[in-house]
């Protein structure tokens, strides 16, 4: 056997289908053995793998032990002259595999082989080519030195930006995305080290290949597409805690003495700077809008305090000076959690939903001011007031912040793209109808041929920048039947990051692509969608949690008389209150394909009086509840299993 290809899989189901239809045009052209190692994917990973790639060598593990792990339980069973490690977010070219053996028969003294790399978006990843993070080298990747001089040799030795992308260089590092590897290297610098849970351990493995005498080439004759991150997202903290630990396992394992504890301490502070960072960054994104409309919300009321106090009591200081430290902060709470519970932040320009939130939060205000003591009751009228200012204010944000980034002020609009699809009649129509199943909206500008002209067609493959220009085109589907992976990656490269792009695979029922390493691809299927993923409902449902929580707690004298088993429901309603239970969840006898859920007290089983249900019958009625949750479904069987008890 030629060469080994050996895939490690865990929850990215749609990226692995397209992954191994690459793989299927690329082994034709080498002698080839395709393993995929999933490590307890809940995704339907496996039934896929095995029901559309019957070549395929499929090891299911019942737990996940981590990628170094999993790849060397292939790499001992596998049999190729060449060992390739690749990632299941990855697209080969057709003649990846046949140029990538080729250099390698040519080049004796080549252990392991990367290759040139591009995003989701087109743009190329500097991990392509790395150097061997030593103190220094990793002090520059760490402080963001090597983000400020990207072409320094001194500075940049991490992703030696000073080597260009499109030569052949002989370099350090290869990128576990890509990592091909002569079997006599393994045999000589051993596999890789378990140790590495994640990251790290294809540096770990590139440095052993160069210690057992032999070279790695970076080779950029050849391109694939690395749809970064689907695992771990490079905006988390797992991803700082994963890959700093990983250096840490490096550092202590190839340095010693002083040199070696500079280097791990260095590393563990950048680990809580690099997490600082993030958690503000993160916090930053996630509060802005929150935040921004406190602070105008708060700027309002002390604008009408002043006005109305003047106007119509006729003295500026009528107002007590409490009502700035105590009222007001409570009005702005209650209106920014109110639009926060509506959903008013998941989708910022949705003025519907932001209106509605503060409807309720005004609603929710008057029935607050009704309980205060007269000492607090400022003014109905700051209340009337206050409501009209939010409403206004915030529509007055929105309506800014819309035109500045969109150049339009259709606000609750979706900002419909223009679509093309590049592909032949078949595929197009096959695009189109499942973009409908999908419910996806697109202005479809019209089909790009391959190949010929036509009258029902925008123009040819050749003439697509110029169709792009013309017809303002915001995001192009390939159709991979019909075009070939080179000829996506040369456009995507060629085109820039400004478009989208998605590759609907032969025979596949979705559209995939990636725009961001920071955020989760986008899928465009006719899977079923699930309300309860969607953080509108898991909010409601959290709060009706707590709700019914604190309800048991403060009640719980009067429950003990009705209840048979008091202390049992104290004790849900606490672990309710503090995250570990939900009230109602799955029946995990049957549960797989599922949004992740907290454990329930309940499940969608309590309430119907169903002996001994069999397994099917379970997996409905969960699918059921996911399906078309609402929060009145766990009231309903809260309620339900509150009365027989």
């Amino acid at each position: 056997m030629k060469l080994s290809v050996i895939i490690v899989n865990y929850n990215v189901r749609y990226f692995l289908e397209q992954a191994l239809l690459s793989v299927r045009k690329a082994a034709r052209r080498v002698e080839t053995e395709v393993w995929v190692v999933d490590n307890n994917s809940v995704d339907n990973s496996v039934a896929m793998v095995r029901e559309k790639f019957p070549e395929v060598r499929l090891i299911a593990n019942r737990h996940n032990p981590g990628f170094s792990i999993a790849n060397n339980q292939a790499i001992r069973e596998s049999t190729g002259q060449y060992v390739l490690l690749l990632n299941p977010d990855t697209v080969v070219e057709e003649d990846t595999f046949e140029k990538c053996v080729a250099f390698m028969d040519q080049q004796p003294d080549a252990g392991g082989l990367g290759v040139r790399m591009i995003d989701g978006a087109g743009n190329f990843l500097p991990e392509s080519k790395r150097g061997f993070p030593s103190p220094w080298v990793a002090f520059c990747k760490a402080v963001g030195l090597s983000r400020l001089f990207p072409h320094s040799q001194r500075f940049n030795r991490y992703h030696l930006g000073y080597l260009s992308e499109h030569e052949t260089h002989e370099i350090e590092v290869l990128s576990g995305a890509f990592m091909l590897m002569r079997r006599s290297a393994l045999d000589r610098a051993g596999l890789l080290d378990e140790a590495f849970f994640m990251y790290g351990e294809d540096i770990d493995l590139s440095y052993r290949i160069v210690l057992a005498g032999f070279k790695n080439y970076y080779f950029p004759h050849t391109t694939i597409i690395h749809y970064k991150g689907e695992s771990t997202k490079k905006g988390s903290l797992n991803y700082v805690k994963a890959f700093y630990q990983a250096m840490i396992i490096f550092a202590r394992k190839h340095f010693e003495g002083e040199q070696a504890r500079l280097f791990i301490r260095m590393l563990q502070a950048a680990i809580y700077l690099q997490a600082a960072a993030t958690l503000l960054s993160n916090l930053v994104r996630r509060l802005a809008w929150p935040l921004l409309d406190a602070v105008t919300l708060y700027g309002g009321l002390v604008f009408l305090k002043r006005f109305w106090a003047a106007y119509h009591f006729h003295d500026p200081d009528y107002y007590h000076s409490s009502i700035l430290y105590l009222n007001f902060p409570l009005y702005v709470a209650i209106w920014v959690g109110a639009v926060y519970f509506s959903g008013g932040y998941d989708q910022p320009f949705r003025l519907r939903r932001i209106a509605g939130g503060l409807a309720l939060g005004s609603l929710l205000l008057a029935a607050v001011y009704g309980f205060l003591d007269l000492e607090y009751r400022s003014s109905r009228a700051l209340i009337v007031l206050g409501a009209a200012w939010a409403l206004a204010a915030v529509a007055a944000t929105r309506m800014t912040a819309h035109f500045l980034r969109y150049r339009n002020l259709n606000l609750g609009q979706d900002q419909v793209r223009n679509l093309a699809i590049v592909g032949g009649p078949d595929e197009c129509r096959r695009a189109l109808q499942l973009l409908q199943q999908a419910a996806v909206h697109k202005n479809l500008m019209g089909r790009v041929d391959p190949e010929a002209d036509g009258p029902d067609q925008l123009g040819r493959l050749d003439q697509l920048e110029e169709i792009v220009h013309i017809y303002r085109i915001d995001e192009i589907i390939f159709c991979s039947r019909d075009v070939s992976a080179q000829a996506i990656m040369q456009w995507m490269s060629r085109l820039g990051p400004k478009i989208l792009y998605k590759i609907l695979p032969e025979e596949s029922l979705s559209i995939i692509g990636s725009h961001s390493k920071n955020t989760a691809g986008e899928l465009y299927t006719i899977d079923i969608q699930f309300r309860i993923a969607e953080p509108r409902q898991q909010r409601a449902k959290r709060l009706l949690d707590i709700t019914l929580a604190a309800a048991v707690l403060l009640l719980w004298p009067l429950h003990a008389l009705w209840l048979r088993q008091p202390t049992q429901w104290a004790g849900h309603a606490w672990k309710a209150l503090t995250g570990q239970l939900s009230w109602v969840g799955y029946d995990m006898r049957a549960a797989e394909g599922l949004p992740r859920l907290l454990p329930g007290v309940f499940s969608p089983l309590d309430g119907l009086r169903l002996p001994q249900p069999d397994a099917a019958t379970i997996q409905r009625l969960n699918f059921f509840y996911a399906k078309d949750y609402q929060p009145s479904l766990d009231w309903s069987i809260f309620w339900s299993a509150y009365r027989r008890r």
